[in-house]
C-alpha cells in the first residue's frame, strides 16, 4: 500500500492538551455532521475502503468521498492506496486520543463520543 499524505499531523499532536478555541472549533466543525460522525464511528473499528463505507452507511459513494475529504483535511483521517482502492483509517494522532476502551475522542477542549446512539 502506498501512503497518501495530506499535510503534517502537527495540529493533532496537540490533541489531549488544551487546544485554543480556534483549533477546537476547527476540529468540531469537521465533525459537525451526522454523516461524518458515522464515518468516524465506522473507522473506530478499523480501516475501510470508500466502497465499504458507502455500503455500510447506505449512501452514494460521491457523498461519502465528499465527507471523507473534509475529515482528511482536518487531519482526522489518513488514506492509503491499495491498487485501485483507497483505504481510510483514523489518523494515528486521533486514534491515540481515543479513551481506553471507549469510543470517545478527547480533544482537550472537550470530548466527542463516537458511540452509536
Amino acid at each position: 500500500m502506498t501512503p497518501v499524505t495530506n499535510g503534517g499531523p502537527d495540529r493533532l499532536r496537540r490533541m489531549g492538551e488544551f487546544l485554543d478555541t480556534t483549533e477546537c472549533a476547527r476540529l468540531l466543525k469537521a465533525m459537525a455532521d451526522p454523516t461524518r460522525l458515522s464515518i468516524l464511528r465506522c473507522l473506530v473499528g478499523g480501516e475501510r475502503s470508500v466502497t465499504d463505507l458507502a455500503r455500510a452507511l447506505k449512501l452514494p459513494q460521491p457523498a461519502v468521498s465528499h465527507h471523507l475529504a473534509i475529515l482528511r483535511q482536518a487531519e482526522l483521517l489518513t488514506q492509503t492506496r491499495d491498487g485501485r482502492k483507497v483505504i481510510y483509517r483514523l489518523h494515528p494522532s486521533a486514534a491515540r486520543h481515543l479513551r481506553d476502551g471507549e469510543d470517545v475522542i478527547e480533544l482537550g477542549c472537550c470530548s466527542v463520543s463516537l458511540r452509536k446512539p
